[in-house]
């Protein structure tokens, strides 16, 4: 006897309402879920038939259901398949459209630099406020595991972690359904003290699991962040300004449009700005940038947003004296111009 997608769907309504509820499942309970449309007969004689073949088991007479071993290991087999299969897909997709808009975000840098006489840089998009997409974790030996991260942005990490006490088998199938029930599809600021708090109860004595998992989803966003692609332009327009013309200010100011550890550090300070104030365009002048080799000058950025948490800044970088009027016009603009590109890729 093998398992056909009526079983398969069955056995998934079966397990995901015991994790719900701790109580054994019966036919009654299983016929309400709106995508079997089935009578209690046939349902019953379908969990017959998963008994029989081991998946679950009646754990008292006249009870109702609860997934065996055998049960919950094609359970997390298939979570295991459909998210390597949406992780696909994303990569795909995403591949596609991050290289059109690359393509597109270097010229626009390079327009920038021309229609403004100024340098300009423009970030590559990422995602913000990146939700979990899956975890598995893996027993590397008695005292360490394998931990699976997979986030939006299709960054995958995997980290072998050191546990205190070993994990059985069946503890660990248990795990990867608790974390995976509870974490898929939030982002690392809505998992809060209440979530972790009922995770670590749910674990009991492998509460310090619960911890290192965090740990990773954590690192797992932070490094996506940090994987930033950033293209500037008209650097040396710098030269048509005398204040910035130095030989000194000149390379130093050079030699950061180059460096992107630092211009990362001036998008960092934009997008925590915006988190604080919530404006669209923002002017940095003299004293007020974060990056001290540009101390003599000012920049004015902006965010813009290609849809699903896809985010990237853009900044003009000028002298103080900069036509202010001009550039925040010109950014406005080219802000309207990414949305209307971006809404005509997907239609």
């Amino acid at each position: 006897m093998e398992l056909d997608d009526r079983k398969i769907t069955i056995l998934k309504a079966i397990i995901k309402t015991y994790l719900e509820t701790g109580e054994p499942v019966g036919s009654r309970t299983i016929s309400k879920y709106s995508d079997l449309k089935l009578s209690s007969a046939t349902i019953r004689n379908e969990m017959s038939d998963l008994e029989e073949m081991g998946y679950i088991i009646q754990p008292h007479t006249s009870a109702g259901r609860i997934p065996s071993d055998r049960g919950y290991r094609f359970y997390v087999d298939q979570i295991m398949l459909e998210k390597d299969n949406e992780v696909m897909e994303m990569k795909e997709l995403m591949i596609q459209r991050v290289g059109r808009v690359e393509l597109m975000l270097k010229k626009m840098a390079q327009v920038l630099a021309a229609n403004t006489n100024y340098a300009a840089m423009i970030s590559g998009p990422q995602y913000h406020q990146n939700k979990l997409k899956f975890i598995q974790l893996s027993r590397v030996d008695e005292h360490k595991l394998l931990v699976v991260t997979v986030v939006e942005g299709n960054l995958v990490k995997n980290t072998i972690v050191s546990i205190l006490d070993p994990v059985s088998d069946e503890e660990l199938l248990n795990l990867n359904i608790m974390l995976n029930s509870s974490l898929n599809g939030l982002t690392i600021e809505e998992i809060n003290l209440g979530v972790i708090s009922k995770l670590k109860e749910q674990a009991g004595p492998h509460s310090q699991v619960v911890d290192l998992v965090l740990n990773e989803v954590a690192d797992a966003i932070k490094a996506d962040e940090e994987d930033l692609q950033i293209y500037t332009s008209g650097a040396t327009n710098i030269f048509k300004y005398p204040e910035l013309s130095d030989g000194e200010k000149a390379s130093s100011l050079l030699s950061t449009l180059e460096q992107k550890e630092l211009l990362q550090d001036l998008i960092t300070d934009v997008n925590s700005s915006e988190n604080e104030n919530g404006t669209g365009i923002q002017v940095y002048i003299g004293d007020e940038m974060p990056v001290q080799s540009m101390k003599d000058c000012s920049v004015v950025t902006a965010n813009y947003e290609l849809g699903e948490g896809l985010r990237g800044t853009i900044g003009i970088i000028g002298p103080k004296r900069m036509d202010y009027e001009k550039v925040v016009k010109t950014l406005k603009n080219l802000m309207t111009q990414l949305d209307d590109t971006f809404k005509n890729e997907e239609g």
